[in-house]
């Protein structure tokens, strides 16, 4: 399935690709990076932090193809869609997607549930997914990328 495919089910609007916007999404993807290595903050919150980064990253990449995605299942289409933008290895996405999960009960059930180890992982995920997204923007859409 290809990014025209999801806008024909409703999963993603257009979107007009702007070098300022996909600059912002991908300066906060950095600054959330540098926010969830803080000393002193929980797991839980480390890793929700790192993953706002890297959604963050995710939004940058359908800027630069031209699309956002709806406000229905807005974080798991936005996980979804980094296979069809960045070519996202299918392990790639399951581990975001386990964090999504993760983030969820932490966030809004039950306390304790994050380990640092998977904070950590979290944050490797991230910076990952923001160094991949830029490459992969600077190969398919350099225009984008500034100056």
């Amino acid at each position: 399935m290809n990014l025209e495919d999801w806008q024909r089910n409703g999963w993603l609007l257009p979107r007009k690709p702007a070098v300022k916007a996909i600059a912002d999404l991908l300066n906060m993807a950095d600054r959330y990076i540098a926010d969830s290595a803080l000393v002193g903050l929980s797991a839980e919150s480390r890793l929700s932090i790192a993953y706002t980064a890297a959604l963050s990253s995710a939004s940058a990449a359908l800027a630069a193809a031209g699309f956002r995605v709806d406000h229905e299942a807005h974080h798991y289409r936005l996980i979804q869609s980094l296979e069809v933008t960045i070519g996202a290895s299918t392990v790639v996405v399951r581990q975001f997607e386990a964090f999504r999960k993760k983030r969820n009960i932490a966030g809004y059930e039950r306390a304790g549930e994050v380990s640092d180890r998977e904070a950590e992982e979290m944050e490797r995920l991230a910076r990952y997914l923001r160094q991949e997204v830029e490459r992969w923007i600077r190969a398919s859409h350099p225009h984008l990328m500034g100056p």
